[in-house]
């Protein structure tokens, strides 16, 4: 796009648009639904993984709830969530992989998901699909992306997490052209501070605070 711009060249390069891609979220908890809700407008395909899935109670929904997702209910008194296309747990990992043009990791940290994305994951993506990490940079393995990249074979990499903090700015990573990285703070923000505080002050919040440390 520089290049293009540097020689007043229009139209060029083609773009790519989100609308008929399909979008992989690894780790579909509170941010791959926020993520989810956020998707489906663009016309995707949305396929998802999370260790275990289950119904909610009408009894249990929030009014946000109400607002943000799309809902059915279903005979036994359950809410069906209609936002994922294709759900799956981790025995899918491959399978949607291998079907994503996007693959976006929200899953949280822990010692069975360390260096999930590694290069066995890697390979069962499409040539030239996107690797998007917006959780720890734990999940995926360094060496493996890296590979990746260098051969060609990952389309591009998104993040705004690092194996590494703080992070080299040499990194060959960070460094590599189809690599994107962006600040880790999206919670220093008002809104955010504003949230927590209301949580903080929260009656639940303090009784439990009581409770686990009387």
């Amino acid at each position: 796009m520089e290049k293009a711009f540097q020689e007043r060249m229009l139209g060029v390069p083609t773009g790519e648009t989100l609308y008929g891609k399909t979008v992989f979220i690894v780790g579909y908890g509170n941010i791959g639904k926020d993520l989810a809700v956020r998707l489906r407008p663009f016309g995707v395909k949305l396929l998802a993984t999370r260790r275990r899935w289950h119904s909610k109670s009408a009894l249990d929904l929030s009014k946000q709830d109400v607002d943000n997702y799309p809902m059915q209910n279903t005979d036994n008194g359950n809410i069906k969530d209609d936002l994922i296309d294709e759900k799956g747990g981790n025995e899918c990992l491959y399978e949607f992989a291998n079907q994503a043009d996007i693959v976006v990791t929200c899953a949280t940290l822990t010692s069975e998901t360390v260096g999930m994305v590694n290069a066995k994951f890697l390979s069962s993506m499409k040539k030239g699909a996107f690797l998007v990490n917006v959780a720890r940079g734990g999940l995926l393995d360094y060496e493996a992306v890296k590979a990746s990249l260098e051969c060609g074979h990952l389309g591009g990499l998104g993040t705004d997490v690092a194996w590494f903090e703080p992070f080299d700015p040499a990194d060959p990573i960070i460094q590599h052209p189809k690599v994107l990285i962006t600040p880790h703070v999206a919670g220093v923000t008002e809104i955010s501070h504003r949230n927590t505080a209301k949580v903080s002050l929260s009656p639940s919040f303090v009784l439990s605070l009581i409770q686990t440390h009387p």
